[in-house]
């Protein structure tokens, strides 16, 4: 058998608690985002002197803890949660080592939180301190950690400068947040100067879920995920929420007609699993053959999905193959979510039982081949 080139297309780092206070501008430095501990004894996640989580911060990362415990015990330090892998290059390195993979692509934990959507220079600022840390983190093991620029796209000029400067440092991708910005959606015009420089670059957006789902733009999270009226079901939240921001992501790019302006961007639908995708391409066809007169598209929508779309598969879905066969082989990868509270610590072991049914060529295809094109990585 070849040896195959492994790629985690979903893991994250777990910022560093003073991460903020030590790159933020000094301009910005009073209102940092930082951990501090309240009265009664509880962390807070703090963003712009406003408490955005109190208490079970460990619980953001925690893969080495049991999930239920964690939530049991609001107490325990966010730090705590955090493996050293998850914010220490070198710790990370064995990781991938002892796991077997050849590379890693890293989103942020604490960057999925926040939002500061009023604010677009202090949103750039946040992002441009953390940007800098992820390359610091990145930066001794190219090749190997694959950092991923994260870019608020709350003012249009201001993360076309910050998109530059963070490619021209050498980042592999652009982090998209699966939500429309402003009262628009990503595939609005006035974005059109970023996914065009996308392109010059040939890089990847690379669309992750976000933890904002009383997000009054989204209906669904407003609807179903409304912590003033409903308790935390854990298996309901973590199973479908982040689904259900990625199936209108991918759904509004095509057919907003926005592969037909950039046919050659690409994007990465990145935690939530992958076994969508052919229903989704189904679903817009039969409308499109329906409505279609009215969008006005060049393409069926299932040709975009197969030509600008790639999907991360959770490590033990069983229809990958299928979805090879309805989507297309070249389109799907796999990532652990390490080191996240439903991360999957055992999965290289989880991912070749699920790849088991693959022909060689194509399980090396998902395993990290695909990740390699996508990205333009040195095999």
């Amino acid at each position: 058998m070849t040896k195959p080139f492994i790629v985690d297309m979903d893991s994250h780092v777990m910022e560093p608690p003073d991460l903020w206070d030590n790159y933020l501008e000094s301009k910005y430095k009073n209102r940092s985002i930082t951990i501090k501990k309240n009265s009664e004894g509880l962390e807070e996640l703090i963003v712009d002197n406003q408490v955005l989580l109190a208490g079970r911060l460990a619980v953001l990362g925690g893969v080495d803890h049991d999930a239920m415990d964690l939530f049991a015990h609001p107490e325990v330090p966010y730090i705590e949660g955090c493996p050293p892998a998850s914010y220490d290059t070198t710790a990370r390195l064995r990781l991938l080592d002892q796991w077997g993979v050849d590379a890693g692509v890293v989103f942020p934990t604490i960057g999925i939180l926040w939002d500061k959507a009023e604010d677009p220079e202090l949103a750039m600022a946040y992002a441009r301190a953390y940007n800098n840390w992820q390359w610091d983190f990145a930066a001794p093991a190219l090749g190997r950690i694959i950092p991923i620029a994260h870019i608020p796209l709350y003012d249009v000029d201001l993360a076309l400068t910050e998109l530059r400067r963070c490619i021209k440092l050498g980042f592999k991708g652009m982090f998209l947040a699966p939500e429309p910005v402003n009262g628009k959606r990503p595939s609005h015009p006035d974005f059109d100067p970023l996914w065009q420089e996308m392109v010059e670059a040939n890089l990847p957006i690379c669309v992750h879920l976000i933890v904002r789902f009383n997000r009054p733009v989204n209906p669904a999270a407003s609807h179903w995920w409304d912590p003033t009226t409903e308790p935390m079901n854990t298996v309901f939240s973590f199973g479908l929420g982040g689904t259900m921001q990625l199936m209108p992501t991918v759904a509004a790019l095509v057919c907003d007609g926005l592969f037909d302006r950039f046919p050659k961007l690409k994007v990465a639908i990145v935690e939530s699993g992958a076994g969508y995708a052919a229903y989704l391409m189904d679903r817009l066809d039969e409308k499109y053959a329906r409505f279609g007169g009215a969008v006005n598209l060049k393409q069926k929508p299932s040709e975009y999905i197969r030509e600008n779309f790639w999907f991360v598969m959770d490590p033990s879905e069983r229809s990958i193959d299928a979805q090879c066969d309805l989507v297309g082989e070249n389109q799907f990868m796999w990532g652990s979510d390490y080191p996240h509270i439903d991360s999957h610590a055992d999965a290289m072991q989880e991912v070749h039982e699920a790849l088991k049914p693959m022909s060689e060529s194509r399980r090396n295809k998902v395993l990290g081949g695909n990740a390699a094109r996508l990205f333009g990585l040195s095999v």
